[in-house]
């Protein structure tokens, strides 16, 4: 399949849009398309938000198409605008392509609504990490899908996953892409088969919009690699025993043999993410200074959290994230510990990977640890101890951001760009899964 000219047509677009928009523009087309959009509701998120899918096409194959499953990853909003509003217009494809698509713009929309500040200046990263956040995991929609395995049992889904788990029980999918993406990595793709041929597909769509393939280190020591920057789906019976989690979104897919796909991409490119030039640094020794930095980083914010902890009143979204984080990271890096064949040079995208998800670490998680003091102070809760912490780690949030600003070789990444490659990804894989 030929997806070049669907992308050309993807808008530029300058802002992620806030939640009160999403909703207005699914209203805007169901209200113009009635013969061909169907809107519903299909649950409620746990603030109270209304949870809602648009569904369009004949089938006979469906898709789930999940945006922002992580609200601090908004470009599936706009991937679910892009496909929504191309297959309106679009006729060949709404009916000869074979499937009945349902779209969800954000999965996650209370979050979202913590995430707005930034929405606006996507290309700002200090405004980005000012007002960061990310729910703790066992508050994330997609790690919180029902999990039995060997000595483990997760049965805490949200509202809002279970609105996603009814969706697919009533769909029984095809297809089921959830859309995510990342920071300064460069682009990759988790496959829930190891189709090595759509794999290259995905990875050559993502070199020709001009994004660097992430050839680093990959997100967790364990990933299986199917081909350049695509690796197999991990499971949750791996990694819900380590954070204390579910199932994720590819475990319900499986259920219906849906092939599931994940799209990751950078808001920022620095090409040296995909530079496998060997260094003269031992592999061994950068993983070990990448596990120094994000102990260090966890050992301040405890030791800080140890400072306040006394004081604090408020039980925010932004403390449950700060503790989650600071109490079972350290378990989820010591994994690196036992990375195999690291006795041989590092490469300059492992060794650029792992400095850049230092200094994200920080930015995050000093971000989100001023937004819980800001809470209390807010509150009027300014004892002592609360207004010199937020001072000093206010410092360190400039030091921190200053020293990742110096070692940053990066630009901002077209939005347009973004979309482009999600939605042609979407096109891909659904076609494969069709054929399959």
């Amino acid at each position: 399949m030929d997806v070049t000219p669907f992308l050309s047509r993807v808008p530029g677009y300058t802002a992620f849009p806030t939640v009160d928009q999403m909703h207005a523009e699914l209203d805007e087309l169901a209200a113009a398309h009635p013969d061909l959009v169907r809107l519903r509701r299909i649950g409620t998120s746990r603030l109270g938000e209304p949870l809602r899918v648009a569904s369009i096409g004949s089938g006979p194959d469906d898709a789930v198409i999940i945006g922002g499953p992580h609200p601090n990853e908004p470009i599936g909003a706009l991937t679910v605008s892009a496909l929504l509003r191309l297959l309106v217009e679009d006729a060949e494809l709404r009916e000869g392509f074979g499937y009945r698509w349902h779209l969800i713009p954000c999965a996650d929309p209370d979050g979202a609504r913590l995430n707005e500040g930034w929405y606006g200046r996507p290309s700002d990263r200090r405004a980005y990490a000012e007002h960061f956040y990310r729910p703790c995991e066992a508050d994330q929609v997609e790690w919180t899908f029902p999990l039995t395995g060997p000595g483990y049992f997760f049965d805490r889904t949200l509202p809002e996953t279970e609105a996603l788990m009814r969706l697919m029980d009533e769909t029984k999918p095809a297809f089921v892409y959830s859309l995510h993406n990342g920071e300064l990595q460069g682009a990759f793709y988790y496959l829930s088969r190891p189709d090595r041929e759509l794999a290259e597909r995905l990875a050559a769509l993502a070199t020709a919009e001009g994004l660097p393939l992430h050839l680093g280190p990959p997100e967790v020591p364990s990933a299986v690699a199917i081909g350049p920057a695509a690796y197999e789906t991990p499971r949750g019976v791996h990694l819900g025993p380590v954070f204390g989690v579910g199932g994720g979104s590819v475990d319900y897919a499986d259920r219906f043999d849906a092939l599931h796909l994940v799209t990751e991409l950078p808001y920022w490119a620095d090409e040296r993410v995909a530079d496998q030039t060997p260094t003269d640094r031992r592999y061994a020794d950068d993983i070990q200074a990448f596990l120094k930095g994000q102990r260090a980083l966890i050992g301040e914010l405890a030791a800080s959290l140890a400072a306040v902890r006394a004081d604090l009143t408020i039980h925010s979204p932004f403390r449950r994230s700060l503790e989650d984080f600071v109490g079972t990271h350290d378990e989820f890096i010591d994994a690196w510990e036992d990375f195999p064949d690291a006795e041989r040079p590092a490469t300059v995208a492992e060794v650029v990977g792992n400095e850049q998800v230092v200094h994200s670490m920080r930015l995050r998680y000093c971000g989100t640890y001023l937004r819980m003091l800001d809470a209390e102070i807010g509150a009027g809760n300014r004892t002592p101890a609360i207004r010199a912490e937020r001072a000093r780690l206010g410092a360190r949030f400039d030091e921190w951001f200053a020293e990742a600003e110096e070692a940053a070789v990066s630009t901002p990444i077209p939005l347009r760009s973004l979309v482009a490659v999600q939605l042609g990804a979407a096109l891909l894989a659904a076609d494969a899964a069709r054929r399959g």
